[in-house]
């Protein structure tokens, strides 16, 4: 009987150790290709092809079948960036589409898979992998019933240039957003513009030197 008892306890250990661990295991994002790599879409697709595109020189970074498309102009980044955009090209009932912005990546993806995804779809409320923090902005832990990801935003393109970072929970059944925690700003930058920069502050408020009285040479 004790033998038993000993037995059963041992296992529910060995099972809320495994939860617990389960739960609270943080796991860095890795770059945005590999996450968008993980993108499997819900939707009758036939097939598509996901192209990076860099101061226009294209890269087809996955496919999933054959598309003839034609090379877009303009596309969605998971990262803000001024001189690189990704597209998704598509091919569904003998007619080919385009995937170009966030909302439209939110509605290709559909049902959410993994965390990857959860991040994807997170991106068109305006969420980012920040890839130069992320400790802070660009990890994820998950349980049973949610995806808890650490995720950056850009929270102010004015002076000064600003980041937070949020954890958000997503549940997984639904794919909705369960819970945004704000975790505060991560991130300030000023530029020499800024008419608030503290560092030109400081220099305005430097009184100018006095000119030292001139020293005249009496002749005796």
């Amino acid at each position: 009987m004790i033998q038993l008892l000993i037995t059963r306890f041992t296992v529910l250990v060995l099972i809320l150790s495994s939860f617990l661990g389960y739960t609270q295991e943080k796991k860095k994002f890795s770059s945005i290709p590999n996450i968008l790599q993980q993108i499997d879409p819900d939707h009758k697709i036939d097939s598509w092809v996901l192209v990076y595109n860099s101061y226009g020189k294209e890269e087809e970074i996955k496919t999933s079948g054959k598309v003839n498309y034609t090379p877009q102009f303009s596309g969605f980044n998971l990262f803000p960036t001024e001189d690189s955009f990704y597209y998704i090209a598509y091919s569904s009932g003998g007619n080919v589409g385009y995937v170009t912005n966030t909302e439209d990546l939110k509605k290709f993806v559909g049902k959410i898979n993994n965390a990857q995804e959860a991040a994807v779809i997170l991106a068109a409320e305006g969420y980012m992998v920040d890839e130069e923090f992320k400790d802070l902005a660009g990890n994820y832990h998950e349980d049973q019933s949610n995806y808890y990801l650490d995720l950056g935003k850009l929270t102010s393109r004015e002076c000064p240039y600003q980041k937070t970072h949020y954890t958000i929970t997503v549940n997984k059944s639904t794919g909705e957003i369960a819970h945004v925690k704000d975790n505060g700003t991560y991130i300030e930058l000023y530029n020499k513009k800024c008419a608030n920069n503290p560092r030109l502050l400081k220099i305005e408020k430097k009184e100018e030197p006095k000119d030292e009285p001139k020293k005249t040479n009496k002749r005796r």
